[in-house]
């Protein structure tokens, strides 16, 4: 089935992770709240969240959902003030409880990041060369052999003239080319997870398609785990192995991507994929999801979701629905088997 105006296609059924050993990255019971005079609820309220190597897990929501927050706590960067609760580890490894040095080891060798606008990732001012082989002579390569490796990445990552472009400046690239310049600096450290937060939102559809293939067969070749962040859920079925679905920062539905799009548990997922335009002959026009989202200065008691929901009960005003398992996957909603959508 095509989707995403025939550039995308929903990922093979069949695919799965390089490696089914212990995952590189597990969130448990991760609370991100902030100081009262500036937030009513919690940013992230009881998290869990698991990535094995070589798989691809997406991360989605509206914006304000927590996702950033969520992915960027791997990399020990949270909110200035924030009170945090349970543990984020990466290879075993709690990032809540680092020092300082630890979190800079865990930077440059574990976890690397990939932001959505790759502009405001490097300097404009230096040479791309500079940008890929900064991080391997600090940590004491040989330049000669930092410039190889750089050689070497541009080339894995579909840059034509990987010398040529050593030498040039950001602004000579276009979007597409310097996101492929940014997770090349990402793969330098041959990390073992990759964070990507949006990567794909500033660009066209095209180099959207390419960006995500070149992902797909990077984490392929080399077992790099993925945590794929966006709001967009025909896009997550083109990446991810696993879907987690967040609202107002907790984690609402979680299963197999195929699952989660054949049959989703939760209103608010039912909801975002009614958002999506349809290309097939016949296909119904997107329906918005009514109301707006829970913001940080809104606390409600039972489900956040209750009031944009056309199908909520009586006790989903009052009683906080878990995240508990209905079929392969989680949903915390008290309708979850019901099979309802929007």
């Amino acid at each position: 089935m095509n989707r995403m105006n025939g550039q995308r296609e929903r990922k093979d059924a069949t695919a799965v992770p390089a490696d089914d050993g212990r995952p590189v990255l597990e969130i448990d019971g991760l609370g991100v709240r902030l100081p009262d005079d500036r937030a009513r609820r919690p940013i992230l309220d009881g998290v869990d969240l698991r990535v094995r190597p070589g798989e691809s897990v997406g991360l989605v929501g509206e914006s304000g959902s927590g996702k950033s927050v969520a992915c960027r706590s791997v990399l020990g960067l949270l909110p200035a003030g924030a009170r945090t609760s349970g543990e984020v580890r990466v290879a075993g490894r709690d990032v809540l409880a680092m020092s300082r040095s630890e979190l800079a080891g865990l930077r440059a060798r574990q976890v690397a990041m990939v932001y959505q606008d790759p502009r405001a990732s490097v300097n404009p001012l230096r040479r791309v060369g500079d940008f890929l082989t900064e991080g391997l002579r600090a940590a004491g390569t040989p330049a000669a052999t930092a410039d190889a490796r750089a050689l070497e990445l541009l080339d894995a990552v579909g840059i034509r003239d990987p010398r040529g472009a050593l030498r040039r400046r950001p602004h000579e690239f276009s979007g597409g080319m310097l996101q492929r310049v940014v997770i090349a600096a990402a793969l330098a450290a041959e990390p073992a997870l990759i964070v990507a937060d949006e990567p794909t939102t500033a660009l066209d559809v095209t180099t959207q398609a390419e960006i995500v293939e070149l992902l797909a067969r990077l984490r392929a070749e080399r077992g790099t785990g993925l945590l794929f962040v966006t709001h967009d859920l025909e896009l997550a079925a083109t990446v991810c192995d696993r879907v987690y679905v967040m609202y107002a920062g907790r984690i609402v539905e979680t299963r197999g991507t195929d699952e989660l799009f054949d049959r989703p548990r939760h209103p608010y997922t039912a909801g975002l994929l009614a958002c999506t335009p349809g290309i097939e002959a016949g296909a119904p026009a997107p329906r918005p999801i009514p109301g707006r989202p829970v913001s940080l200065a809104e606390a409600p008691p039972g489900c956040a979701f209750a009031a944009r929901c056309a199908h909520a009960l009586p006790r989903c005003s009052e009683e906080k629905p878990a995240l508990t398992r209905h079929g392969d996957g989680l949903a915390a909603c008290h309708r979850a088997d019901e099979g309802i959508t929007l």
